[in-house]
């Protein structure tokens, strides 16, 4: 049975067919990553994935610029730290969170929409497991573990062409998770200010001089140009 899972997981780094979602499937498709978003038991666990991507921007970000990253927690709640050592860019590092989910959704959305989907989960437990290596703490270690455990299911145990919409429908629900978590953010400056030390754009803002309110509209403008192209690629592939 190993021997058939890891045959299944190589063979997921092939393409398949270009995708095409007719338009009941596509209004089931965001039906469902909505829900994902929405739904308090679906985003309870989805959000600790949100969060994973979150914290993987401000790393690859850091190593962009020649930072050392040194770890990486992820707590039960939904928060999570990246921490980074060296002359790197800390404004650039400090920015690549809550854009990067709409970021990747958005790739993803590409990627299914050209039959790479299959491909794009197989590359997600790559980067996952390769994660492990800088997680920091015990809970992050779970979140961890549960999210490669459900995405190699995906990989081994779904049809390849049902992956590919699985694919699309993540990248979807990723790309609304970051409207979700930027809205969160915003209440942290409006009505839970005593969360402020938390906050990307707190901490930007005290780094830089620039006022907050400038980098949650930059985070939103990322957020919003990612959505208008997963958009129009779901367009194109209806």
């Amino acid at each position: 049975m190993l021997q058939e899972w890891w045959t299944d997981f190589v063979n997921g780094f092939t393409r398949t067919d270009p995708l095409t979602v007719p338009g009941y499937e596509l209004v089931w498709l965001l039906v469902g990553a909505a829900a994902l978003c929405v739904v308090p038991v679906l985003w309870r666990f989805f959000g600790r994935f949100v969060t994973i991507v979150h914290e993987l921007g401000h790393a690859f970000a850091g190593l962009t610029t020649g930072m050392r990253v040194t770890g990486i927690t992820l707590r039960m709640d939904q928060g999570g730290t990246t921490l980074g050592m060296g002359r790197g860019r800390a404004v650039w590092f400090g920015f690549w969170g809550y854009p990067t989910p709409a970021v990747v959704g958005a790739g993803l959305v590409w990627a299914s929409s050209q039959g790479w989907g299959r491909a794009a989960l197989s590359a997600t437990v790559v980067v996952l497991v390769l994660t492990f290596l800088f997680i920091r703490n015990l809970q992050g270690a779970l979140i961890l573990l549960g999210a490669i455990f459900v995405v190699g299911i995906l990989v081994v145990a779904v049809p390849p062409d049902l992956q590919g919409q699985l694919a699309l429908g993540a990248g979807v629900a990723l790309v609304l998770g970051a409207v979700r978590d930027w809205w969160n953010l915003v209440s942290v400056h409006t009505s839970r200010r005593r969360e402020l030390g938390s906050s990307d754009a707190f901490i930007l803002s005290r780094k830089t001089g620039v006022p907050a309110a400038v980098w949650l509209l930059l985070f939103a403008a990322v957020i919003g140009l990612s959505g208008a192209a997963a958009w129009l690629v779901l367009r194109v592939a209806a």
